[in-house]
């Protein structure tokens, strides 16, 4: 990939980013249970794209199988793209509720180990193109987007795995904005369609769509 001089900013590998914040997520989970707080904490509460991918990732991992975790991961992502949408606490806040749930460290491991390809081809792929919808304004709407989806996510909880969707276009967003490759975010852009479709399906089988 190319790298840009944006990226050292976050503290990861300038040439392979995103197969160094999958690193990380292995890292924090060698433990007997691992904890929302202490997989964010791996990269500071000032790298808010890093942060981002993290739940992204992991509900595109088998986790999004385990109860509440599409809900769990779709609100870290809402708080984390409402605080970059508007900053102002200078350092990232997560309610204490949320940073302390956890899970298994062997379950996430095995999960977390299904997720270097995607990383990896990210990485190797990536490169600085499409500028204009990776500067503000851009950016801006990118950050909405990824706002949306995370709030949508627990309507998608009773669809098994329909949520990854989401997640993938999370991911594919803060990749590219990571990258800065608006080619990965348009990306991103165009698997909405399919997540709206998912989220009519979880409204009607909740009992929350127009009639």
């Amino acid at each position: 990939m190319t790298a840009s001089p944006s990226e050292g900013e976050h503290g990861l590998s300038p040439d392979h980013p995103l197969t160094d914040i999958v690193d990380r997520m292995a890292d924090t989970a060698q433990g007997e249970r691992v904890t929302v707080g202490e997989t964010l904490e791996a990269f500071g509460r000032r790298s808010y794209l890093p942060l981002l991918i993290v739940p992204s990732l992991a509900v595109m991992s088998p986790l999004s199988g385990v109860p509440l975790m599409s809900s769990l991961c779709g609100a870290v992502i809402a708080i984390i793209s409402a605080q970059m949408i508007f900053p102002g606490l200078g350092s990232l806040w997560i309610p204490d509720i949320v940073a302390r749930r956890n899970v298994s460290g062997r379950r996430a491991r095995a999960a977390i180990g299904k997720l270097g390809k995607i990383a990896r081809w990210m990485d190797d792929h990536a490169q600085v193109r499409l500028k204009w919808l990776i500067e503000p304004p851009g950016r801006t709407a990118l950050e909405c987007v990824c706002l949306l989806c995370g709030l949508a996510m627990p309507f998608l909880e009773f669809i098994p795995f329909s949520s990854s969707v989401a997640g993938a276009a999370v991911l594919l967003i803060a990749g590219g904005l990571l990258t800065r490759d608006g080619l990965f975010a348009l990306a991103g852009l165009a698997v909405i369609p399919i997540f709206g479709a998912l989220l009519a399906i979880g409204l009607e089988t909740l009992g929350l769509a127009g009639g």
